[in-house]
């Protein structure tokens, strides 16, 4: 095998131009599709990236009635839901695909929240001491939530930065008392979340998907929370799954888990009120089909250089035979084999062709990268894809090349002898 190789490799560059030609169309075949690739799944990933964020695959799980969204700060307290204990919040980080559970409460445009003569009009969120790990805050100065405030239900709050410059005017919010519910909370930190995600907003509904996110949020303690709204209200889940193409899982085995004990605590199958996951993961899914459907007839139109690639290593190998009759003449007259004879010519043409498609992965890289710097749009390498094509094209030269290298293989050796 190591010398049919290498026979290859003498052949190969005896004639360059000509390999070269015969190589053209598996390069172009295989740089295209390279360079598709390569373009799917760098789109594939800003899809998602900009749907759920380049952050910690973190799923919300929240109550609903009816299919709707329950908002209690206008519906009130829901009759017959309970609240989650830490047993049932352990069993839930259990559940396949789950990491990490954190649970809170959460209300929207808090305008009853000010800070002198100040209106808030941002979010307020009564969180556990794991909600700052799972949706990956970092505190930036100050302190965060202590054992003790939890367990003295102390009053007090963080804010974001963007609370911080915009309800506080550049002062140093550490230290203020702001009003909740005309309860004083005083602010003991402040938080920033570590991967900040650019939020693309090109419609009004994109708009009002993250508007709840841009005016700013306060924390305080969760078990400070009845204090405020005067409520044990039951609570929201943030799920950190285990990793992106989790999410889904986790989320919906935590919402399964939940709508089931809520169905068994209150004793009736036909409950109007359930938990559900926001599954952004289908939806950039189906987004990726969508983009998927236009590039995969990209591919089809690509991989045609390959058939016709194909073409072309047949027609010149068996011009090959035909130039080195005389020589495979003399080989069979001294007792090569059929097997070898037939062996030779399918190694040189899967050289031929294998060289082909790594100059070819080589090209479609580089392309790739041009486009992307060119059109704008994001590209990422695809090692799979590329080992792929390497062992396609090899495949191509050991189909195209097996009647060239049986013809010569079926030679008469007196006759080929013969031949000028």
């Amino acid at each position: 095998m190591l010398e049919n190789i290498t026979l290859s490799f003498q052949g190969i560059w005896s004639h360059k131009l000509r390999s070269l030609l015969t190589m053209l169309g598996i390069i172009i075949g295989i740089a295209s599709i390279i360079a598709i690739v390569s373009t799917i799944v760098g789109t594939n990933e800003q899809i998602k990236e900009n749907l759920i964020g380049s952050g910690n695959n973190v799923v919300n799980v929240t109550l609903k009635q009816d299919k709707s969204d329950y908002e209690m700060q206008y519906n009130g307290l829901p009759k017959g839901v309970s609240v989650i204990s830490e047993d049932t919040r352990q069993s839930l980080k259990k559940l396949e695909g789950v990491k990490e559970v954190s649970l809170y409460r959460s209300r929207t445009y808090a305008d009853s929240v000010y800070f002198r003569n100040s209106a808030f009009n941002g979010n307020l969120v009564g969180i556990d001491s794991h909600y700052f790990t799972v949706n990956d805050y970092a505190i930036t100065y100050g302190r965060g939530f202590t054992d003790f405030d939890n367990k003295s239900f102390h009053k007090c709050a963080i804010v974001d930065s963007s609370t911080a410059s915009s309800l506080f005017e550049g002062e140093n919010p550490i230290g203020k008392t702001i009003e909740i519910q005309t309860d004083p909370f005083v602010v003991v930190g402040v938080a920033e979340k570590r991967a900040q995600t650019k939020l693309k907003i090109n419609s009004v509904e994109d708009y009002w998907t993250y508007a709840d996110t841009s005016a700013g949020t306060i924390f305080i303690p969760i078990d400070t929370w009845p204090i405020v709204y005067r409520y044990d209200e039951p609570q929201s889940v943030a799920v950190q799954a285990l990793s992106t193409d989790d999410m889904t899982k986790a989320g919906s085995n935590v919402a399964k888990a939940l709508t089931s004990k809520q169905i068994q605590d209150v004793g009736n199958q036909s409950s109007k009120f359930t938990y559900t996951a926001d599954d952004l993961l289908k939806e950039a899914s189906r987004m990726q089909q969508l983009a998927n459907a236009t590039n995969n007839q990209l591919i089809w139109i690509a991989a045609i250089s390959l058939l016709v690639g194909g073409i072309g290593v047949m027609n010149i190998m068996l011009v090959s035979v035909t130039e080195r009759t005389r020589e495979i003449g003399l080989k069979k007259a001294i007792g090569a084999k059929r097997k070898k004879i037939a062996a030779q010519f399918l190694t040189e043409a899967a050289v031929l062709t294998s060289l082909g498609g790594l100059i070819g992965v080589v090209s479609g890289i580089v392309l790739s990268r041009v486009v992307s710097n060119i059109m704008g749009t994001p590209s990422a390498i695809s090692i799979p894809a590329c080992i792929v094509a390497v062992g396609f094209s090899m495949g191509i030269g050991i189909i195209f090349g097996l009647l060239p290298a049986l013809k010569a293989s079926k030679l008469n050796p007196i006759d080929a002898l013969r031949s000028e």
